[in-house]
């Protein structure tokens, strides 16, 4: 099993499917910083409340020069549909295939009640100008958390 890309190390390359339709990739951001934060399920509470986190501060991160990126194994339309509840605006993409959640360490074997089962962990990358994981937050609780990651764009 792949680990989370380390600090310091370059940002695995991907390539996905994203709402509205078409693809996004991890070349698009060349130049600009980018927060890539990995989620579980849309519509579920903590992943909304780290979406609508992170929404809120888009403005700032824009200041700061840092695109936001969301992935998770959601369909397209799933983002489609919670990317248009909650009016988010950065790109949500979809890995069904789990092929870039398992390249980047987050697709993870996980426990509730006794079962085991595959799925997504919270994580969330800081990657720089160069395509460089430049900071990484594994296991994220999401109170605060949005506000940290944009302390450490901001100081990139």
């Amino acid at each position: 099993m792949t680990k989370i890309p380390a600090p310091g190390t370059p940002a695995p390359a991907f390539s996905l499917k994203r709402d509205g339709g078409g693809e996004v990739s991890l070349k698009d951001f060349a130049g600009r910083k980018l927060v890539l934060y990995f989620y579980p399920k849309a519509n579920t509470s903590g992943c909304t409340k780290e979406a609508i986190a992170f929404n809120g501060l888009r403005q700032d991160f824009e200041a700061a020069d840092t695109a936001i990126l969301g992935v998770s194994a959601d369909p397209v339309a799933a983002q489609d549909k919670f990317k248009a509840k909650y009016d988010l605006a950065f790109p949500l993409a979809s890995d069904e295939q789990t092929e870039m959640l398992s390249d980047y360490g987050v697709w993870v074997e996980k426990s509730m009640y006794g079962r085991k089962y595959m799925g997504i962990e919270r994580v969330t990358l800081l990657i720089d100008r160069d395509g460089t994981v430049a900071k990484v937050w594994p296991k994220v609780k999401v109170d605060g958390h949005a506000a940290e990651v944009l302390a450490a764009a901001q100081a990139l």
